[in-house]
């Protein structure tokens, strides 16, 4: 049998798969090497990036593209994500063969947009609805040019997103995506494949965790802040119950109000050994969102690793992980579960309804074989 080949174009290094953007990359990468498939890999550096040697182990040649993340790359036509990423070289790579392209993001899609890939077998993997992703970045956005640019990108992309669901096999991260694009783009060959995770059992422990309530995320995020400024201010504000925020680079701000708050302390910027340890040993770990597209890998880490979990149902939404999690939506609702579930054991037939969660939807050799059944 002829070896399988296939072109992976990601937005990002997906290594180290230390946070939610790059972990569904990382591990889907590994997956799909662990069955065989020949992985040319293309990846975009920005910031202060390099190449990963990690990623030799599981792809046939990786190629890095530099993001011009500059003003030369705004458009008025095409959304910043995605002309950041226009590379000659890249579509001279693509067009060295007739492998199929699997597009990581709307953030690569460029090429695709513009005909370039024409006659080619092509797939795009959603990472979110970016358009609804962005107006909600803008819409807890306080810095005025910042704001204006969340704003005018999610305008660009709703028209983008709309010719690019024309285009190609649309994989999705959750069903509520998929629904989004049938109603608001009329996306026929859309299809829901949950996203590839570090674990393959539930690793929780039954009994009681260390008295706190946990919250994480990548608090750089405006999202994330947003959400954490949140809970100190209308759910621990009353509370007599430690609470822990913990993620990648806090704001000033937030550091300002965890000091505020007598209750409430701050891990900066923690490894992911310290992260595992934050999440097994919290009692609760509690994650509402202001976003109900995508997935929340946050969310995954916390029910494969954590105990009692609340959330409210914008992070949950088309995740089919309501099984797994307690559910809020007002200061007070949360206030009454934190009440209920603080000294409450975690059971081990919870502990088994993870697992089966996990078994069903977040299973990564099931979800490997289905990527390459469309594929091939």
């Amino acid at each position: 049998m002829a070896d399988k080949h296939l072109h992976i174009v990601t937005h990002t290094v997906p290594w180290p798969a230390d946070h939610g953007g790059v972990i569904d990359l990382f591990y889907k990468i590994k997956m799909l090497a662990g069955f065989g498939i020949k992985i040319h890999l293309h990846c975009f550096l920005y910031n202060d990036q390099t190449p990963q040697a990690e990623l030799d182990k599981y792809c046939t040649e990786v190629t890095y593209y530099k993001r011009q993340n500059n003003i030369s790359r705004f458009s008025f036509k095409i959304p910043f994500i995605v002309y950041s990423r226009k590379n000659d070289a890249l579509i001279r790579n693509l067009q060295k063969d007739d492998h199929p392209i699997l597009l990581e993001g709307i953030h690569c899609t460029y090429y695709l947009y513009k005909g370039a890939l024409a006659n080619r077998k092509v797939f795009v993997r959603l990472h979110n609805v970016e358009f609804e992703y962005y107006r909600h970045l803008a819409m807890h956005e306080l810095n005025p040019l910042r704001k204006l640019y969340y704003t005018y990108e999610s305008s660009l992309l709703k028209k983008y997103e709309k010719k690019i669901a024309e285009k190609a096999f649309i994989i999705a991260v959750s069903q509520h995506d998929v629904d989004l694009y049938k109603e608001l783009f009329h996306a026929s060959n859309i299809h829901y494949l949950p996203v590839f995770i570090p674990y393959t059992l539930a690793i929780c422990k039954e009994g009681n965790g260390c008295c706190c309530c946990l919250y994480h995320g990548n608090l750089a995020v405006n999202e994330n802040e947003k959400a954490a400024e949140w809970l100190l201010e209308n759910v621990f504000n009353e509370l007599d119950v430690p609470f822990i925020i913990a993620g990648k680079n806090p704001t000033e701000k937030l550091k300002y109000l965890v000091k505020q708050s007598k209750n409430t302390c701050l891990v900066e910027n923690p490894d992911d050994k310290e992260m595992r340890d934050l999440i097994a040993k919290a009692q609760i770990n509690i994650l509402p969102s202001f976003n109900n597209t995508g997935v929340k890998l946050k969310l995954l880490n916390a029910l494969f690793n954590g105990k009692h979990c609340i959330v409210n149902s914008a992070a949950i939404e088309g995740s089919g992980l309501e099984a797994g999690c307690h559910i809020a939506e007002e200061p007070m609702q949360f206030k009454k579960l934190i009440g209920q579930l603080y000294s409450q054991p975690f059971l081990d037939e919870e502990i088994e309804c993870r697992q089966g969660l996990l078994q069903d939807l977040y299973n990564n050799d099931t979800n490997a074989r289905q990527l390459i059944a469309w594929i091939w």
